[in-house]
């Protein structure tokens, strides 16, 4: 009995072992190496101070991934099932703006008042006062949106956007991650001409864009190489790219532009050893992908939020290194003395106030 038990457990195993290590997968990992994770400390030290948000609830809605606030003081953020919710200036009556059935994510306004929307389904969208939706554009030179990710709109009106990656779309973000190829485009959308064109393609997880205040650079994040790149658009450098900063602490992933220049830049959590162990070894990114999803490398919950100024001098460092009620730090948005933030997941929104907490 006991010889028949041993053979079953070795078949097993030798069909875990084949399973784990041979399976098909729709994945085709590179090799990379990441920097080693900087500490939290310095710069990046832990602290407590968004747990002094205010939240406010997203009713029957989940993921308000932006945040936007109009000439009124008005903040509106795009929900996972499509929604577009506007709140009074001081965060109460939620109500229904629109509904792209998509999932809209990046939010700015144009200079006409419309909501520009960079929809992960419907692609770059206009939404008037009214609520009434227009689709901008849904592809550049040629080839579709796979993952419109996030877009601001500079003081001419042109929406600068990300495209995250042209392989997989917002429902397998996991795929990418472990993938790790440069998909990803950094687009411009020009409502002088309708034109949608590429400013710079092989990026890896392109997500968050913030145009300089005096519009000659765009910065955008590359999520799974922890890092942001300043692109020149305008001026004598139009056409560089360089890195604004890089090896940071977390995944980086909405940034936006405050009044005073300073870039807020949202990580979505901090990283993960795992992943970066695996980073040089597509084989054990490929054995990940064959394992449970309950069993997959988790984001920890730690809201973090970084101010950098314009050389990418870390000026602020905000974060709640308990994630008791917050996590998934998506974007970060100033509007006076109050800094929004938003999340891929949770069902309620933040802001800070930040005079508070100078």
């Amino acid at each position: 009995m006991a010889k028949k038990v041993l053979g079953w457990l070795g078949s097993a195993l030798l069909v875990l072992g084949l399973y784990l290590f041979f399976w098909p997968v729709p994945i085709d990992p590179i090799f990379w190496e990441p920097l080693p994770v900087p500490a939290l400390e310095g710069d990046f030290v832990e602290n407590r101070v968004l747990q002094g948000m205010e939240l406010f609830a997203t009713p029957n809605g989940r993921g308000p991934e932006d945040v936007a606030v109009d000439s009124e003081g008005r903040v509106y953020v795009g929900l996972e099932d499509g929604q577009v919710l506007r709140y009074a200036a001081d965060g109460s009556n939620p109500e229904v703006f629109a509904d792209t059935a998509g999932r809209p994510l990046g939010l700015d306004f144009d200079g006409d008042g419309n909501l520009i929307v960079a929809d992960a389904v419907k692609g770059l969208l206009s939404i008037d006062s009214t609520g009434a939706i227009e689709v901008l554009c849904t592809e550049a030179d040629s080839e579709p949106f796979g993952f419109t990710d996030d877009v601001d709109v500079d003081s001419q009106n042109v929406a600068w956007f990300s495209d995250a990656s042209v392989r997989w779309d917002h429902r397998e973000v996991m795929n990418d991650v472990l993938e790790s190829r440069p998909s990803g485009r950094l687009l411009k959308y020009d409502p002088s001409t309708g034109d949608c064109s590429v400013v710079l393609d092989g990026l890896v997880f392109a997500n968050g864009i913030a145009v300089s205040p005096d519009d000659t650079f765009v910065l955008v994040n590359e999520t799974m190489r922890y890092r942001t790149q300043r692109v020149y658009v305008r001026g004598p450098r139009a056409g560089e790219v360089e890195v604004f900063i890089d090896n940071l602490p977390g995944f980086p992933d909405g940034i936006s532009t405050g009044p005073d220049g300073t870039f807020w830049l949202a990580l979505y959590a901090p990283r993960n050893g795992l992943l970066d162990f695996a980073g040089p070894k597509p084989w054990l990114r490929k054995l990940i992908y064959r394992i449970p999803e309950a069993m997959q490398p988790k984001p920890k919950r730690h809201p973090f939020v970084l101010g950098l100024d314009a050389t990418g001098k870390v000026v602020h460092n905000l974060q709640d290194a308990e994630g008791a009620s917050f996590s998934k730090t998506t974007s970060a948005e100033q509007l006076g003395d109050w800094l929004y933030v938003g999340s891929l997941t949770e069902p309620k929104w933040g802001r800070i106030n930040l005079a508070s907490i100078e």
